[in-house]
């Protein structure tokens, strides 16, 4: 996108008033309902937005939240885009882009996953410790906005290191089970196979999905610190009979209540 319409869109939210969030989560798969829970919300749908894609997908309401929660000020996704919707990568993560924009300084990403670790069972929430780009797709590949962010960003220590141990601690607080690991991301929309799930645990993922790694990739490129948690829905290909979304949408539903309780603290400590 042009600068010029990514600032149409960011003139926009502000007008409707989205003013100085200080953190940008983006609620994945079933996850979404955390955003009905924000004070004095201020919501805008995806299809009034200029320039704004529209999500397509099962348990994704299509929608931004703006208000507080847990004493910080938010703006929340409640669902986001993927490469396999028919969106180029760039308009995937354009959401990050006008969160940094409007104020945020740090991000959350949330998503469903397949639980690729043989330690994992469905329920199980990850934090996200590193990724493994296998999606074919760079965001950054093309011209650089330099006003963005740099060329070449370093990306050691994507998902910050303070946050993982600020949210491990508060999970021992409040005696919420959570596992740590690396999370693949591939393209989608077809769920791995399991020769890949095999090839994944090779490479040193414990978790794959189709989403938040691009979006990680331009948050740094932003200067945001990151972090991330998943949802472990469902054993990956080869791991169990046969794989489904609704069971995705399922599970998530399920834990719903602990990844919120972990959220909403995790914010209070950061």
């Amino acid at each position: 996108m042009k600068h010029e319409q990514l600032m149409e869109t960011v003139t926009y939210l502000k007008e409707k008033g989205l003013l100085e969030p200080e953190i940008g989560l983006v609620l994945g798969s079933g996850l979404g309902d955390l955003a009905d829970e924000i004070v004095n919300p201020v919501i805008v749908s995806y299809s009034d937005i200029p320039h704004f894609p529209t999500s397509t997908v099962a348990g994704h309401k299509g929608q931004l939240v703006y208000g507080e929660l847990s004493g910080k000020t938010v703006v929340a996704m409640q669902g986001r885009f993927h490469f396999y919707e028919g969106y180029s990568i760039q308009e995937v993560t354009l959401p990050i882009r006008v969160m940094k924009l409007l104020g945020v300084t740090s991000i959350g990403l949330t998503n469903a996953a397949g639980g690729v670790n043989v330690e994992f069972t469905p329920g199980d929430l990850m934090l996200i410790t590193d990724h493994i780009n296998f999606t074919s797709q760079n965001p950054l590949i093309g011209h650089n906005d330099d006003e963005m962010g740099p060329r070449f960003p370093d990306m050691s220590h994507t998902y910050d290191p303070e946050y993982q141990a600020i949210i491990q601690e508060v999970a021992k607080k409040k005696n919420v089970s959570i596992q740590t690991g690396v999370y693949m991301g591939f393209s989608g929309p077809t769920y791995e196979t399991p020769a890949e799930v095999r090839m994944a645990r090779i490479l040193g993922a414990d978790a794959v999905g189709m989403s938040t790694v691009p979006e990680a990739i331009v948050a740094r490129h932003a200067g945001l610190r990151v972090f991330g948690i998943s949802c472990i829905t469902n054993l990956a290909a080869g791991m169990q009979s046969s794989l489904n979304h609704q069971e995705v949408v399922d599970v998530s539903t399920r834990v719903n209540e602990t990844f919120k309780t972990l959220l909403k603290e995790t914010l209070k400590a950061l």
